[in-house]
Order: C-alpha cells, then structure tokens, then sequence
C-alpha cells in the first residue's frame, strides 16, 4: 500500500503482488479504510468482503477477499486493468 498517493487506484506489481494506492495518510486507520474500499471498487465486491488479514500497520499487507481465490483477484485485476 501506498499512502498518500497522488491518485487512488490498484495495480498488479512485476512480483505478483498488488499495489494499491490511497489519498489517505497512514494515521488512525484511515490509510487501511481507503485501502479496502480501494480495493473492493476495484475486484467488484462488498467492502465487507476484504479483510486486512496482516499488517494493518505496515505497508506490506495480507488481505483475503471472501469467495476469491488469489488467482480469481489477480484475473479480475488483470481484466480490469486490460480495460482501460
């Protein structure tokens, strides 16, 4: 994650990670509000359907997206991506 972006918005890393980047400063979990919602926007789901798992105050995070596997939100990341 990358806080206090310029712009808001997710994208596929050269490692197979994901980054995603938020207006909102790394302070009193508004950094990891914007990240879920982020998130979401982006795979199509619920904001209650992805959970910080790990790292909720770094910037290396573990999320898990309820009914996706890992493969299923780097396709729909891939797909979305491909849109634009």
């Amino acid at each position: 994650m990358k806080p206090r972006s310029s712009r808001a918005g997710v994208e596929l890393a050269g490692d197979g990670g994901i980054v995603v980047r938020v207006h909102a400063p790394a302070a009193e979990g508004a950094a990891n509000r914007e990240c879920v919602e982020t998130l979401a926007g982006a795979l199509g789901v619920s904001k209650s359907a992805v959970t910080i798992v790990r790292g909720a105050r770094s910037r290396g995070k573990r999320v898990a997206v309820a009914h996706l596997t890992a493969a299923e939100v780097r396709d729909r990341l891939q797909r979305a991506r491909d849109k634009s």
